[in-house]
């Protein structure tokens, strides 16, 4: 029997979402990825909001009944969808089949909720998110004072409505080393993946071995699809 999981790399922008994302894809088996930011709309119909702003980062700015879609067309034949995407499987773990979700407003959608296995979240604080936000270049530039007046507002505020939801994530530093971030998630899935057919507790990273592109600490128990 096919055993499907998707796992949810969200946060506040430019916290390592998309490394941390390509670092796994890497990593672990007949793995496939949807980035959020492929579904946004189209500029013209991106609303100006109260705050002046265009709301880039409201969730109406984001086609997400088209990306449930594409999750859902991967639950129903992942190795469909792999080849499509130009994933090779892998014969020595022909059952096991990964979907990473990676994005800002990952659990402010109520139907993707229960799509997922685990879910992470990584946070930044105010001043190294504003930092990173800056040295980075987007195909729509950032208009003076958009981080103050628009994004940071608006993760702070689908942040506290995620965990007035009662959303169950794993909280992520953002500022540790790329590396470290990467064998700490790498090591929780891993064992996901080695308890799949069982029920104990996860445990945490670096406590089991096994190797493995489209508000709760490591140890809860695992779910697949």
């Amino acid at each position: 029997m096919d055993m499907k999981f998707v796992v949810g790399i969200g946060g506040v922008t430019n916290s390592g979402k998309t490394t941390l994302t390509n670092s796994l894809r890497k990593a672990l088996p007949n793995c496939c990825v949807i980035h959020q930011d492929d579904f946004f709309k189209p500029q013209d119909q991106i609303a100006v909001g109260e705050d002046g702003f265009k709301q880039w980062d409201a969730l109406e700015a984001l086609d997400m009944e088209a990306m449930l879609g594409t999750v859902q067309a991967w639950l129903s034949s992942p190795q469909k969808f792999a080849r499509a995407h130009g994933v090779k499987l892998q014969p020595d773990a022909p059952d096991t089949h990964i979907l990473l979700l990676e994005g800002f407003l990952l659990y402010s959608y109520r139907p993707l909720l229960d799509v997922y296995s685990r879910s992470y979240f990584l946070t930044v604080p105010y001043e190294e998110c504003k930092w990173r936000r800056s040295t980075r270049s987007y195909p729509v530039p950032d208009p003076p004072g958009l981080f103050d007046g628009h994004v940071w507002p608006m993760y702070q505020k689908y942040k506290r409505e995620m965990e007035a939801s009662g959303v169950e994530v794993v909280q992520l530093d953002g500022t540790q080393p790329r590396d470290a971030l990467f064998l700490q998630v790498l090591g929780d899935i891993q064992n996901l993946l080695l308890n799949q057919d069982s029920s104990p507790r996860i445990a945490g990273p670096g406590q089991a071995a096994g190797h493995c592109v489209a508000v709760s600490p490591l140890g809860t128990s695992p779910r697949s699809v």
